[in-house]
């Protein structure tokens, strides 16, 4: 390869721009800076010498086409003297294909921008929930069906199902829990002790856990576990075309993917919610035996006294719902994914985090309800 060298005459009014060598890409970082700031001063004639040329590239005859139309947009007279053949048509082919670089855009007004994304947001918002709201229907509609004619119910999908979201859900579950417990009979008790009441913290623990915390935290774990596997399954189908085979096949994808789903998290999310409050109550028994000394007999007396099937049943009347949202939000967002693995990521993520959001709303709700009726 010949180093290449760009050397610029000046002769009254004309100037010559001598290229000599290689003008390939390697070459070209060396040049390019002397070309863009190219002066020419009070010339008015431009003739580019391209008869010591060696080797040029594409990148090359860009470089010198580009060259080119600077000096003609300038006004001077240009003219390439001594160009090979195959350098002219490069060129040539070059200036044919160049296409202008759009000028860069204006930025917006910040206060301009936040309106316009606070307006396509909320306009997307209005769209996917009208959208959820028309799945919700379908899915009630597909489940009375389904409850209506139990024979058209997957028994080994809806077993399968459950043993994925109950039972293997259950070591998550009741780590969590009993953690949960052990944070609040520590916390509670810290601040009774205060007013030296520290048998309180089983009321406190009890009624945080059977009421709340047991429920709510188990629905938030299944959320984030199989309300995702759940997107990611359905959204996998459909980059492959599953689902589409399936209609193909005369199969409706709601009984064959979505039903099973969401019928499995029905039944198991209670059964999550009554082991999560038995390891909830037993970690802050744990707690209060070493921070209290109050032993399981003392612990257990005051439980009695402090709690009533009410306050059980609170929990648990919550689980059927949160885990019909849960199920629908994940069958929903997965079939919304497009042929992409990037969309399958997007989809699973929106739905854990709506998932979360609506079960979150519904307790508020819930809680609100059955204060208001005193149960």
């Amino acid at each position: 390869m010949v180093t290449s060298s760009l050397e610029v005459l000046r002769d009254g009014q004309r100037l010559t721009l001598r290229f000599t060598g290689d003008w390939t890409t390697q070459e070209l970082a060396r040049h390019d800076p002397a070309l863009r700031n190219l002066d020419p001063q009070d010339a008015r004639e431009v003739a580019m010498d391209l008869s010591q040329c060696g080797a040029v590239d594409s990148a090359g005859a860009w470089i010198l086409d580009r060259t080119l139309d600077d000096l003609k947009r300038r006004g001077l007279n240009v003219a390439l003297v001594g160009a090979p053949p195959a350098v002219e048509t490069l060129m040539g082919t070059v200036a044919a294909r160049h296409v202008e670089c759009p000028p860069a855009p204006k930025g917006d007004n910040p206060l301009v921008a936040v309106i316009l994304r606070v307006g396509r947001e909320t306009v997307r918002i209005s769209r996917e929930a009208t959208d959820l709201l028309s799945f919700l229907g379908l899915t009630i509609t597909v489940m009375l069906r389904s409850l209506a004619m139990p024979w058209r119910i997957r028994g080994t999908a809806l077993i399968s199902q459950m043993e994925q979201t109950g039972l293997n859900a259950l070591p998550i579950v009741g780590l969590i829990s009993f953690l949960v417990g052990v944070v609040l009979a520590y916390q509670g008790a810290d601040q009774l002790a205060q007013f030296g009441a520290q048998i309180f913290t089983v009321n406190l623990v009890a009624v945080g856990i059977l009421r709340e915390m047991g429920i709510l935290l188990t629905a938030i774990i299944v959320a984030g576990r199989s309300g995702s596997a759940f997107t990611a399954q359905i959204g996998t189908m459909k980059v492959n075309e599953e689902i589409d085979a399936m209609r193909t096949l005369g199969l409706d994808p709601m009984e064959v993917l979505v039903m099973p789903r969401v019928i499995a998290l029905v039944l198991v999310l209670p059964l999550l919610t009554f082991y999560a409050d038995i390891m909830g109550l037993l970690g802050g028994a744990v707690m209060a035996t070493v921070v209290l000394d109050i032993s399981f007999f003392q612990f257990a007396r005051q439980l009695n006294d402090a709690v009533t099937v009410e306050t059980l049943a609170v929990g648990i009347i919550k689980a059927p719902f949160f885990a019909f949202i849960i199920g629908m939000i994940g069958c929903y967002e997965g079939l919304q994914v497009t042929r992409s693995a990037e969309s399958v990521g997007q989809q699973t993520t929106r739905a854990v985090v709506e998932a979360i959001f609506l079960v979150i709303v519904l307790d508020a709700m819930l809680s609100i309800f059955f204060s208001v009726i005193g149960f």
